[in-house]
């Protein structure tokens, strides 16, 4: 006879099991040994690994699938904007100016004089006096009386703008007389005067001027980003930017002293998710200082377990966000807004088109991965074509390019992404917050279109959904349910209904596609015997639930390299 099968540490059974196979077989339990799936299959055929000391889970009915891959997550950001680094101040928080005056005032009144207050997730289509009057902007002295003795920094949902009191535009030295970088904007009264927000580029002026955190905040970050992590089902992220091109980005939370942080964590065998890294080596585009920023980077993961925490490729920032008017568009934004930019160095589209091509050939020739900021169609065209020069330059079999959000890529982009097996990065939970805002900015047609991810899929293209934490919460059922519904969150009005897709085809953004994203399907992103024991477990049975319900279905357990790192039971 033969031997016995040595039992498993984790058996759950009397469930839905989604492997996200090939097949998309589905099963009633699942085995976990030695950190890797042993088995999955009926509850009966797996009771032959339950041993003396095998843990058993009784799902009732709940559904396990793989863990989750947010694959654009900026994790140290996330922890480091959310309190009690940072005060909250995004539509789930507060729905007013009014409030988040109260907010900032009562930050003002817990830290010491002269200490700087700093926020995140703002949003003007959330926001009571901006909804009642489409030209009332927050400005710096919304911020003054509650805060003139507190530089006040606060950060829009997007990342790309900020709202600055009059503190905080003192301290980084800014009048009138101030000229903009290029690829930023520095709002100004038809007077002539500083209103306190800074778009794109021009942030650098201020967030040179912040206190850096220290290693032991972005260490508290990162921990607390995980914590939250694992309590979604989330067990790999990908970080989208670290390195010397960070600097500007929330708090200064994605610079290079972050992914030191990091590789010291993994190699201490801390890091309890899976990490894999873009690293961001430029400010804003200048191919010339590629090479060696790049080289001034190697080493530093080194001794860290791969499966833990990897260096993916090169992050660059090619246009800005549609909401802020700075995607770069083939056509005008709505009511004569211009049309935006690439926010790369050239005084002409010509020159910035130029300067792109020049650093997408030359990571490419190097080797790396490439994730592209990208989101105006003129914009994605450009990168798009950039990435196919580089290829015909210098061949290469499977370099898994891939534009990062993507918003209005056209079907030209998108067919010679699929034809080149490159990647589109997409953000359904976005789509959900600001469709009804980006009527008005693009007009009803295009903002119905915006994230085709229908297009997308039937191209061929192996699409890949993230929440971009923290633009959004992390919260992979809302995005999901949006791909499936792509309804506002404000009205439940659908926008572009024909780029809905289907179940199997969300979850494999968050898993396979995501998995392969980062060049690892091999060993993650699905449930089958060998791969990475990660699991979310969630109470209920997905493939029969509403679109609708989808994001109330809790989360009752997740594990994490055969670990169980949240219980919810």
């Amino acid at each position: 006879m033969p031997p016995a099968p040595r039992p498993a540490d984790l058996v759950l059974r009397n469930g839905q099991v989604l492997t996200l196979d090939a097949a998309f077989r589905t099963a009633e339990a699942v085995a976990v040994r030695d950190g890797v799936i042993a088995a999955t299959g009926t509850t009966a055929e797996l009771r032959p690994l339950i041993g003396p000391r095998t843990e058993v889970v009784d799902l009732a009915g709940g559904t396990v699938l793989p863990g989750i891959n947010d694959s654009h997550l900026h994790g140290c950001a996330f922890g480091a904007t959310r309190p009690p680094l940072a005060v909250d101040v995004s539509p789930s928080a507060v729905t007013s100016i009014a409030g988040i005056r109260d907010a900032v005032r009562a930050q003002a009144d817990r830290q010491p004089p002269g200490s700087w207050i700093f926020g995140n997730g703002w949003d003007v289509g959330y926001l009571d006096e901006c909804r009642a009057d489409g030209t009332r902007p927050p400005t710096r002295w919304d911020l003054d009386e509650v805060s003139p003795d507190h530089p006040v920094l606060l950060y829009e949902f997007s990342g790309h703008t900020a709202w600055l009191n009059s503190r905080a535009l003192e301290s980084a030295g800014l009048t009138p007389a101030t000229e903009a970088p290029p690829g930023g904007v520095i709002e100004r009264r038809p007077d002539g005067a500083l209103t306190g927000i800074l778009r794109e580029s021009a942030q650098e002026l201020v967030n040179t001027v912040i206190p850096p955190m220290t290693d032991a905040a972005r260490e508290a970050a990162i921990r607390a980003a995980i914590d939250v992590c694992h309590a979604q089902g989330i067990t790999s992220f990908t970080e989208p930017g670290l390195g010397p091109g960070g600097k500007s980005l929330f708090l200064g939370s994605a610079d290079t002293a972050t992914l030191k942080v990091y590789a010291r964590m993994a190699r201490a065998g801390e890091l309890r998710a899976r990490v894999g890294v873009l690293l961001l080596p430029l400010e804003m585009g200048a191919a010339a200082d590629l090479t060696d920023r790049l080289a001034a980077l190697d080493g530093i993961c080194d001794g860290a377990d791969p499966r833990l925490l990897s260096v993916l490729g090169v992050k660059l920032f090619a246009d800005g966000v549609p909401p802020s008017r700075t995607a770069w568009m083939s056509e005008e934004y709505a009511n004569g807004g211009g049309r935006g930019s690439l926010c790369l160095h050239g005084h002409t589209d010509g020159q910035r088109v130029e300067e792109l091509s020049s650093i997408v050939r030359q990571a490419h020739r190097l080797g790396h991965q490439l994730g592209v900021h990208i989101t105006g169609d003129a914009g994605i065209d450009a990168v798009v074509d950039a990435f196919a020069a580089a290829q015909l330059d210098h061949p290469r079999p499977d370099a898994r390019h891939y534009i990062i959000h993507g918003d209005f890529a056209s079907p030209r982009a998108l067919a010679t992404l699929a034809a080149h097996g490159w990647g589109a990065n997409m953000n359904p939970g976005v789509k959900d917050a600001i469709a009804d805002l980006m009527d008005g900015v693009v007009g009803p047609e295009r903002s119905a279109y915006q994230w085709p991810v229908r297009s997308a899929v039937d191209a061929g293209i192996p699409v890949t959904a993230s929440s971009d934490a923290p633009i959004t919460y992390p919260d992979w059922r809302a995005g999901v349910s949006s791909m499936l519904l792509r309804r506002s969150k404000a009205t439940g009005r659908p926008s572009g209904p024909d780029q809905c897709v289907d179940l199997r085809t969300a979850l494999r953004a968050y898993t396979t596609h995501a998995a392969r994203q980062d060049f690892a399907e091999s060993w993650k992103g699905s449930l089958e015997p060998g791969k990475a024991a990660d699991l979310c477990v969630l109470d209920g049975d997905l493939l029969r639930t509403p679109p609708e319900d989808i994001p109330a279905l809790p989360v009752t357990m997740t594990v994490f390299n055969g670990e169980v790192v949240h219980d919810s039971r």
